[in-house]
């Protein structure tokens, strides 16, 4: 049976550490792409990694290149690529530039890869995504964004810290935009099967979550010249072993929602089942009053983001 192909676009850090996970999974043969003028930079992080693999018993290929040809026929493309964020920056400020960036490589991916998924990191993330769709032209159970996959990690990890308990034993679902605009849905989270409302006063359940929320932002504080890489990375993988593995796995995605929430034909974080086909069907979930308004704030957020996108591109 043939590998998967999975290309990465962009081999800085989260792009390369994407290519790491995935190799580390022995998701599939895998192309690292980046920019013309980075030279032999994607083609030295490439051998890198192959040198690693003998190590960790992965039989996984890897190609470093700036050519798109190279890319040809994958099965998933990961669009990593766009400026980091600095400290005192906002995801919104990255707006023009990575839009433009976004948009010239699903242009590039179309031509060679037809069929693949596309998963998209840049940021900000639910803009982005949805650039790669109106370029891409794709179905848009094909073009999905990493956003919740993200915050649940980075939520479940601040409970097992404040609880004293395994990461393995959480269980969350959080909604909406990326970041700041987050929806949390403490009634689905659990601990073992039981209710984090039994076992978690209100006010410290309400620190995490806003933890949750600046988890971008606490990580650019702390490295100045750099945004988070590994746990991106590694929800990245997630999303791509779900893909190529048809895992079917229930997992919160920046996805198109149009009729379904009421969303009207924008993408956001909601709970889907990701296999082969990409987003296989979004979970319609019965939402209280509160978190209703809370989810119509995010997708309020995004739908001016994409405006101002739209604006900043001339419409393009």
């Amino acid at each position: 049976m043939a590998r998967a192909k999975i290309s990465i676009i962009g081999a800085g850090n989260v792009g390369a550490t994407t290519a790491h996970w995935c190799a580390v999974m022995e998701l599939g043969d895998i192309v690292l792409l980046d920019v013309p003028a980075t030279d032999g930079m994607p083609k030295g992080k490439a051998l890198d990694l192959l040198q690693a693999l003998p190590i960790v018993g992965s039989d996984a290929q890897i190609v470093g290149t700036t050519s798109y040809d190279e890319t040809e026929n994958s099965d998933v493309v990961v669009i990593t690529a766009g400026l980091a964020r600095r400290p005192g920056m906002s995801r919104d400020d990255l707006l023009a530039t990575n839009a433009k960036i976004v948009t010239s490589v699903t242009e590039q991916v179309i031509q060679r890869c037809p069929h693949a998924i596309i998963v998209v990191l840049s940021n900000p993330l639910d803009a982005m995504v949805q650039r790669a769709y109106q370029v891409s032209g794709f179905p848009c159970h094909r073009v999905v964004g990493q956003a919740g996959v993200l915050d649940t990690a980075r939520y479940r990890l601040f409970l097992s810290m404040e609880l004293g308990v395994s990461v393995e034993d959480i269980r969350a679902m959080l909604m909406g935009g990326h970041g700041d605009t987050m929806v949390p849905l403490p009634r689905y989270t659990s601990i073992g099967g039981i209710p984090v409302t039994e076992l978690l006063a209100k006010d410290r359940l309400d620190a995490l979550i806003e933890r949750t929320r600046k988890g971008g932002s606490e990580i650019v504080d702390l490295l100045k010249t750099a945004s988070a890489y590994y746990a991106p990375a590694a929800a990245a993988a997630q999303m791509v072993a779900a893909i190529v593995h048809d895992k079917k796995r229930l997992v919160p995605c920046a996805a198109y929602c149009d009729k379904e929430y009421g969303v009207g034909g924008y993408y956001v974080g909601v709970p889907v089942i990701l296999g082969a086909s990409g987003v296989e069907r979004i979970i319609e979930l019965d939402l209280t009053a509160e978190e209703r308004a809370d989810f119509q704030k995010s997708v309020e957020a995004v739908k001016s983001l994409v405006k101002v996108m739209g604006e900043l591109l001339g419409g393009a």
